[in-house]
């Protein structure tokens, strides 16, 4: 890189470092500042931040892959990570976990299970599932930024004047990059706690804006109408899934070959993932943090508009890379390469800077949430009941560091970032949405059901890692053990606590297999299941097919799809209009 972006990059790394400074003083008041920032936050800063934190350099980089082999119809493989969970959360589900007003989701098992043997063993495995999930992220992080920082930077040279690191540097390049990246995040998080997160996030998200624009106008201008037509396979702008993919059989894609098989279970998956609500990461943590349980709708509904310019991004440097790179051998490569060709120096410094932006903010909220868990969930119950606070914000930075590290040992082991992406999500996220499921919506899963059906989802994701099938076979087997677990573990153990239960239903109200708890809740009888489903179903519906426009129609338009993109346009405005008056009127009263 030039002299003038390597600039560009050092006062933005000055800047979130001094932001981190700033607020460390304020962020160590006690864990209710560290974690949720005194639960004083506008709910748009938040929103900034959560949608932010999704904006990742790795995941940019796998969707850019995705779409770069797929053409259009790869949108059905982002059901799978949860895609549209802003809109179960702000039809109901942002609301209810508000409602339960603790500081992290594992906290949450004791307004849901109580305090008992069953309630702890709950909040303990939440606890451990959260932290290995979020250790993973942190490795699947690890292997984008180190392979997206080797186009820009290079270390070869530096082995001349330190020949003792010299395998280092030069074996182990990417590694080596994305160490030195997460060390200077982490130092920001650890000294900011949720306070940095946010406010470094809302700078991140008005310089990844600005590079997104920059990147959709380079590909706009460059790629017309014609040009689009050619370098684009027959049906690559089709959204419609096709059944099978033969040419890919045999080869490196192979994964992608029965593609209406796959695309039925990424359905499903992010179905029930969306309906379990926010996971063990940190979009929990936004909606906790959260003023009031409006708020934190407003927080989902807000969620998506700071996107729309990333999935715009995706499809520009995707077309750009079909455009003028006639081989690519790596299709996790394509962004760093298109970056390195088209931007000019200085902007290229600025883009870059966005990247790495994205890359802190969602590293900095994973491992901000993580350590959230080993302090409040797993250290302090079991090792430091009486710790004061000034304690536990001292284990909160080590907690930070530990997963961290944890983080960058999984990611210098992971073969490519599609693999431990895959994992993640279909096998380790397989093992957990069961339970999550079943702890809103049936009143008879019990601590010891959370903990044995999360349990076995651990035990069974590791299928994968030990034999190579197809994730079509592996995710079914994975969940039917953990609903099977959960189901019997739950029958087998005596229910929760009614006392429990009725405090939880009362505050929460959510809707499902409740009648033993509504018994005598006048109130709350007057309706049913259907009842009391129709309005959160038909919001939660409109809102997926807003969002599906909203994310679909710019990238059409970057393509010149005028047609496609003004259809898509059309109905996400109608679908906003109507969740104006169906859900946003309803909220305010």
């Amino acid at each position: 890189m030039a002299l003038l972006d390597l600039i560009v990059i050092f006062l933005y790394f000055a800047l979130v470092i001094g932001v981190g400074v700033y607020y460390s003083k304020k962020a160590s008041k006690d864990l209710n500042s560290y974690f949720l920032g005194d639960k004083k936050m506008h709910w748009l800063t938040l929103a900034m931040s959560g949608s932010v934190s999704n904006f990742d350099v790795t995941g940019t980089m796998w969707m850019v892959s995705v779409l770069f082999l797929l053409g259009m119809k790869s949108w059905w493989h982002h059901w799978m990570w949860g895609v549209m969970l802003p809109a179960f959360g702000l039809a109901y589900m942002a609301g209810w976990v508000r409602k339960s007003g603790v500081i992290t989701g594992a906290e949450w098992m004791s307004t849901r299970f109580g305090d008992d043997a069953g309630g702890k063993a709950a909040r303990m495995v939440y606890a451990l599932m959260a932290v290995i999930t979020c250790a993973s992220f942190i490795g699947y992080a690890f292997q984008g930024i180190g392979k997206f920082a080797t186009v820009y930077i290079h270390l070869e040279n530096l082995a001349d004047y330190l020949p003792i690191l010299s395998t280092l540097v030069t074996t182990h390049k990417a590694q080596t990059l994305a160490v030195l990246v997460l060390g200077i995040t982490t130092l920001y998080v650890v000294l900011g706690g949720l306070f940095g997160v946010v406010v470094t996030d809302v700078i991140q998200t008005i310089i990844l804006t600005l590079a997104g624009l920059l990147i959709v106008a380079i590909a706009f201008v460059k790629v017309s109408p014609e040009v689009a037509n050619q370098v684009t396979p027959p049906g690559w702008e089709s959204l419609w899934p096709v059944w099978r993919i033969p040419e890919y059989k045999g080869t490196e894609n192979a994964a992608y070959e029965m593609f209406g098989l796959l695309t039925l279970v990424w359905i499903i998956k992010g179905f029930f993932l969306n309906s379990g609500g926010p996971g063990q990461m940190y979009d929990f943590q936004r909606y906790l943090a959260a003023r009031d349980h409006k708020d934190a709708a407003k927080v989902a509904a807000a969620w998506p508009f700071f996107l729309v310019i990333r999935w715009a991004m995706v499809a520009a440097i995707t077309l750009l890379a079909l455009a003028g790179f006639a081989d690519v051998k790596d299709p996790e490569m394509v962004m760093p390469q298109v970056l390195q060709h088209y931007l000019p120096v200085g902007l290229r410094g600025l883009v870059i800077a966005g990247f790495l932006a994205a890359f802190m903010s969602t590293f900095s909220s994973t491992s901000n949430s993580g350590a959230s868990y080993i302090i409040k969930d797993i250290w302090q119950p079991m090792f430091r009941p009486d710790a004061d606070e000034k304690q536990l914000v001292r284990g909160s930075y080590l907690a930070t560091i530990a997963i961290v590290a944890v983080g960058i040992i999984i990611g210098w082991n992971a073969e490519s970032i599609s693999s431990i992406w895959g994992w993640i999500m279909m096998a380790l996220g397989g093992g957990v949405i069961v339970p999550n499921v079943l702890r809103w919506y049936w009143w008879r899963t019990n601590g010891w059901g959370y903990a044995a059906g999360t349990m076995a989802g651990i035990l069974l994701s590791l299928i994968p890692l030990i034999w190579k099938l197809p994730v079509y076979v592996t995710f079914p087997i994975i969940c039917a053990g953990s609903f099977a677990a959960s189901v019997a573990a739950s029958m087998l153990t005596p229910p929760t606590e009614r006392a429990v239960l009725v405090n939880f239903y009362q505050k929460v109200r959510p809707f499902g297999i409740w009648s033993a708890v509504k018994d005598g809740d006048e109130a709350a009888n007057k309706g049913g299941f259907l009842a009391d489903a129709r309005d959160p179903v038909i919001n939660t519906l409109t809102a997926v097919v807003g969002m599906t426009g909203l994310y679909i129609g710019p990238m059409y338009l970057v393509g010149h799809w005028r047609c496609e993109a003004s259809v898509w346009l059309a109905v996400s405005a109608i679908s906003a209009v109507v969740l104006y008056f169906r859900w946003y009127k309803k909220l305010e009263q």
